[in-house]
């Protein structure tokens, strides 16, 4: 007990709290708790005969003003209860300590009391987690459903408690901060994410005004079990354990990842204890989730969802991802080369990468490495990446490919979010990873030193690995539906987000690309986009990487790519347009050797933006027997659709790029934009309707990574991928892009999109990129034009004349023309224009800003 208390008697909330109804608040006496009766404030939205029940727990020191959103936004079918817990809240001040387990029964007792007997969904934050899960334990038969925010019911060993708890608690402090002061309350607050506003503030003070009030947030921090001998760990542990009896009850984990009270590592024990449960994991938000992120949406959508049924199929089973590599595996063939600043620097040959593939597996399963652990896999496109990644599928580990195209910053978001058991890098990624506390425990993709090695915190090199696997078997392969990679997006239109890919959705990947192009045994590939060049052993065919900085793809030049084509006698090239386009502006570098090999391309295939016909044409000259492609598709799913050069050329000019039609066994539909650039809902496949470009396909992604919602919202209707991409269909039947949804312009006379303003703006000879943004606020923006010339030294309005000749070649009114020496684009591809970015900055200049560089 912290301090000597008092017996106040319940109340009801003054009026006039920001967000609360009211009408929701109730006084509700419960006769069996201590003998005499304890009343509760409870804020119930009453509708009893609703189909289904949300209890919401809240934690210390908040009360039930935290679910407030959650009231407001139920409908007639679902009934929301919040308790504030005796002692808490507007509840009575009974003057005694109530530890958890007292907590569990008052809960217990209050809701029999309720007469709530039909199915609960229990929703909980901080220390309501433990209380609302004891109560679940105790109805397994009425439980619908769980969802946690920000809580805990573990502490794992060896892991000290967060440092602010362990201030809070110490004798010193604790009556002071939680008791005598508001500090606690005031701190909780300021743990949120972005500063909830003075007037929220002030309602989640409004039941803490006086230190009588108050004792029970002190006692609350005093019942958290720190000590082996608290009376609180075994009731605890108790609540632990009861998870494992829920593993067919639907689970959802929402996660502020700012929160320096718990932390991911809380998330990650609740993952493993729930392994089947829906995660959001978001990266800004902090204690306080609620006043941060929109979780009454959340909730109320995976309410709807509750009782979906699963529409995801194997459909057609086919060979597993290594079967290629298998197949090949006593052949003396060139498998992989790795080029250096000279030409060929390693080759491997399929015999070789099978045995070395086998080995690096078997020697991970020997250092630990089981059945659905993350790999990271931070290492420089060649053997080692690829025989480490196949080597993790073959034992049914997880890779997480986080490409060097997103920089340090982006690639830390990206393993934050992913958190791999093992990482798995080079020297300067494992300095990284030590000085920025990247999770994972290390490899070392080169051989070093034992002091190099401990300096690093790594625990092995892939060469011991390699020789700890010579002699043994490799564990069982895994199943179809084991989840087999993360690859994150290439983060041009926000945060990259991890998108999750099971083996047959890999599997259907791979064979979709054979077929779409004839790909066999006699091919050979060069792979200018790094990830792209891991099909090879995929598809039993040689691959090669150019000479080139991976993570800046205009780096390549034409004589690059000649000698790698030249190294393996290649038959595809795929690049991107940035790629392409210096390899077209280098092409008098080329020897007579170098011409001799392109000759030898069939295929020539280019994607990760809009390719300008141009690009492909001139990049097209210098492999004068290949057929320019260029495959429409995303992170999430691809191939979607293709088109080739003729067939662009057929198509003409129309309102965007045209990306042929819809492969065979891929179905898109079209999601009409409203008035406000907004899609309407429907699914429609007749031409000229401009929407969201929607898409179902086997090989279509499995979800986002620990972001359930942003999941559920791009897979509606159920099956379905919404791309972000907005298009229409041709007469003929064939799919133009036309942008993406983020970056659809609304203005007064409808929405406006960008990719046809910059098409046309294009045709300008001078022009070398341009970028169409909306200003102003929604619904009455303004186009303005930004475009790229080589003879601009920096930002200007463009003269008179020159807007003129912008504006004569769109049939939209462009309230402005800028002009730069160069645009912003993603560093993956190098060819995603950032017209969020453009937009920020043209607005600030035409609002009067200094003319700042992009």
């Amino acid at each position: 007990m912290v301090t000597a208390g008092v017996t106040l008697p319940a109340s009801l909330p003054p009026a006039g709290l920001r967000g609360l109804d009211a009408a929701w608040s109730t006084l509700v006496t419960v006769p069996e708790i201590d003998d005499h009766g304890r009343t509760f404030h409870v804020l119930d939205t009453g509708n009893a005969d609703a189909e289904l029940t949300v209890l919401c727990v809240h934690g210390n020191p908040t009360w039930s003003y935290l679910w407030r959103a959650i009231l407001a936004r139920a409908g007639p079918e679902v009934r929301v209860v919040a308790p504030d817990h005796l002692d808490m809240g507007f509840s009575e001040r009974t003057d005694s300590f109530r530890r958890l387990g007292q907590r569990i029964d008052d809960l217990d007792a209050l809701m029999a009391h309720l007469r709530i007997t039909g199915p609960v969904v229990t929703v909980a934050h901080d220390w309501g987690g433990p209380i609302s899960l004891g109560w679940a334990a105790r109805h397994r038969d009425q439980l619908a459903g769980i969802v946690l925010m920000n809580t805990a019911v573990h502490q794992p060993p060896g892991v000290k408690a967060p440092g602010l708890i362990r201030f809070a608690r110490s004798p010193e402090v604790l009556a002071r901060a939680t008791v005598k002061t508001t500090a606690f309350i005031q701190g909780a607050l300021r743990l949120s994410g972005s500063q909830p506003p003075a007037d929220v503030r002030e309602a989640f003070l409004a039941p803490y005004r006086t230190s009588a009030r108050r004792r029970a947030i002190g006692d609350f921090v005093s019942d958290i079990p720190l000590e082996a001998a608290h009376p609180t760990r075994a009731p605890l542990a108790d609540v632990a354990a009861g998870l494992a009896d829920l593993g067919e009850v639907p689970a959802l984990l929402l996660w502020g990842a700012a929160d320096p009270i718990f932390a991911d590592r809380f998330l990650f024990d609740l993952e493993r204890r729930l392994p089947h449960a829906q995660v959001h994991r978001y990266a800004d938000a902090g204690h306080l989730i609620t006043e941060d992120v929109d979780v009454a949406t959340v909730v109320h959508d995976w309410l709807g969802d509750l009782d979906a049924a699963p529409t995801s199929s194997l459909g057609r089973l086919s060979a597993p991802l290594w079967a290629g590599l298998e197949d090949r595996s006593g052949d003396d063939a060139v498998a992989l080369v790795e080029m250096g600043a000279t030409g060929p620097e390693r080759t491997m040959t399929f015999a070789e990468l099978a045995t070395d593939v086998a080995r690096i597996g078997a020697g991970l399963d020997a250092l630990g490495v089981t059945r659905g652990d993350r790999v990271a896999l931070l290492v420089r496109p060649g053997v080692d990446l690829t025989a480490t990644i196949y080597a993790c599928w073959r034992i049914g580990a997880v890779a997480v490919v986080a490409d060097a195209g997103l920089g340090l910053r982006g690639i830390g978001r990206a393993l934050a979010s992913a958190a791999p058991d093992w990482l798995i890098g080079v020297t300067p990624a494992l300095a990284a990873a030590r000085t920025l506390r990247w999770p994972g425990t290390r490899i070392a993709a080169a051989s070093l030193t034992p002091a190099a090695l401990r300096g690093l915190g790594a625990v092995a090199t892939l060469e011991s690995v390699r020789h700890d696997g010579r002699d043994r078997s490799l564990p069982p392969p895994p199943g179809a539906r084991d989840l087999a990679a993360i690859v994150f997006t290439s983060g041009a239109t926000g945060p990259a987000k991890g998108v999750r890919y099971r083996h047959h959705q890999a599997q259907a990947q791979r064979d979709a690309l054979m077929r779409l192009y004839g790909i066999d045994s006699e091919d050979r590939l060069v792979a200018a986009f790094a990830p792209f060049a891991l099909y090879g052993p995929a598809m039993g065919i040689p691959s090669v990487v150019p000479q080139m900085d991976v993570t800046a793809p205009s780096t390549l030049t034409a004589a690059a790519l000649g000698d790698a084509v030249a190294a393996i006698e290649a038959t595809l090239v795929f690049a991107s347009p940035a790629a392409l386009t210096n390899v077209a502006a280098t092409a008098a570098a080329l020897g007579a050797h170098h011409r001799q090999a392109l000759e030898g391309v069939r295929l020539m295939l280019s994607a990760g933006a809009p390719v300008a016909p141009s690009v492909l044409r001139a990049a097209g000259s210098l492999m004068p027997n290949a057929v320019p492609h260029t495959p429409y598709g995303m992170t999430e799913v691809l191939p979607v659709a293709d088109i080739s050069l003729p067939e662009i050329d057929a198509a003409g000019t129309g309102h965007g790029v045209c990306v042929g039609p819809p492969l065979d066994g891929v179905e898109v539909m079209i999601d009409p934009l409203d008035g406000a650039g907004r899609p309407s809902g429907k699914l429609y496949g007749a031409p000229e309707l401009t929407g969201e470009v929607c898409i179902r396909a086997a090989h279509v992604r499995d979800g986002y990574d620990r972001r359930w919602h942003t999941q559920h919202r791009a897979s509606q209707p159920a099956g379905w991928h919404r791309s972000g991409d907005v298009g229409h269909f041709d007469s003929a039947g064939r799919l133009w892009i036309e942008g993406r949804l983020v970056h659809v312009i609304t203005t007064a006379a409808g929405p406006v999109t960008p990719v046809p303003i910059e098409h046309a703006v294009l045709e300008l000879d001078d022009v070398t990129l341009a970028a169409a943004v909306g200003v102003g606020p929604a619904g009455t923006q303004q186009v303005v034009v930004v475009v790229a010339r080589p003879d601009v030294s920096k930002p200007a309005l463009a003269p008179l004349e020159e807007s003129d000749r912008v504006r004569g070649m769109v049939d939209v009114d462009v309230a402005a023309v800028l002009e730069v020496p160069e645009l912003p684009v993603d560093q993956r591809h190098n060819s995603k224009i950032d017209r969020g970015r453009i937009a920020r900055w043209a607005e600030a200049i035409l609002a009067g800003g200094r003319m700042r560089r992009l």
